[in-house]
C-alpha cells in the first residue's frame, strides 16, 4: 500500500477491502474509507515536491452525494 497512509489506516484498508470482496461491508464503512483515502490523496497532493501534484477539486460531499452515500 502506499506509504502516504499510516500503519493504522493500512490496516483498515485491508479490512475494508477484506468486507467489500465478501459483501459485508455496510455504507458507513464505505463513506469512511472514502473520506479517509481521499484525505490521504488530499496531503500527498500538497506536500509532493513533483510538479503538477494537485488536489483533488471536487468536494468529498459532492462525490459522496453522487454515489448515494450521504
Amino acid at each position: 500500500m502506499p506509504e502516504m497512509y499510516s500503519p493504522e489506516l493500512n490496516t483498515r484498508i485491508a479490512q475494508w477491502r477484506a468486507k467489500a470482496q465478501d459483501g459485508t461491508i455496510t455504507l458507513a464503512e464505505m463513506k469512511e474509507a472514502i473520506i479517509a483515502v481521499r484525505q490521504g490523496r488530499i496531503n500527498a497532493a500538497q506536500t509532493a515536491k513533483i510538479k503538477g501534484a494537485k488536489a483533488p477539486q471536487r468536494p468529498v460531499d459532492d462525490l459522496l452525494g453522487e454515489l448515494g452515500i450521504t
